[in-house]
């Protein structure tokens, strides 16, 4: 028997280099700043398995409630790869996905500013647009708007 219980998901954490810029896209597409820290401590050490770590850390919501994002900028230890550009088909999290009103608005808001999807907003089964897009460093989104 199995008595562990998951509630839900809190949050995803996003590894970033600039984030400033990462964190002014999320509050652009419409996610509400939460708050805002920095990180450093033998505690955080012990928790990531890193030596050393000092690290900025702005968490956002989506209105209303939900899982939130948490967007990390690791001062010490820096990840000496870099930002990786990653297909969507490469193996591990490749994405977020985000249920959006006026699907077509947002994404030429975004090509505006920018950021390029994978195609044209796509219809699945008239049940729902859905769009695949870059965002900054690597980050990529989904948005999906239902339709029924």
């Amino acid at each position: 028997m199995n008595d562990m219980k998951i509630h839900r998901v809190d949050h995803i954490g996003i590894i970033v280099q600039d984030l400033s810029a990462v964190k002014a896209f999320f509050l652009d597409l419409g996610l509400e700043l939460l708050g805002e820290m920095e990180l450093e401590s033998e505690l955080a050490d012990r928790v990531t398995g890193l030596e050393n770590v000092r690290s900025l850390i702005a968490m956002l919501g989506v209105p209303g409630g939900g899982t939130n994002i948490e967007l990390s900028q690791f001062l010490r230890p820096k990840d000496e790869n870099g930002v990786q550009h990653l297909r969507s088909n490469a193996l591990g999290i490749r994405h977020i996905c985000f249920a959006v009103e006026d699907i077509d608005a947002i994404v030429a808001r975004l090509r505006e500013k920018g950021f390029e999807p994978f195609s044209d907003v796509q219809n699945y089964e008239g049940i729902y647009k859905l769009c695949y897009i870059h965002g900054p460093e690597g980050i990529i989104l989904e948005l999906a708007e239902k339709l029924t």
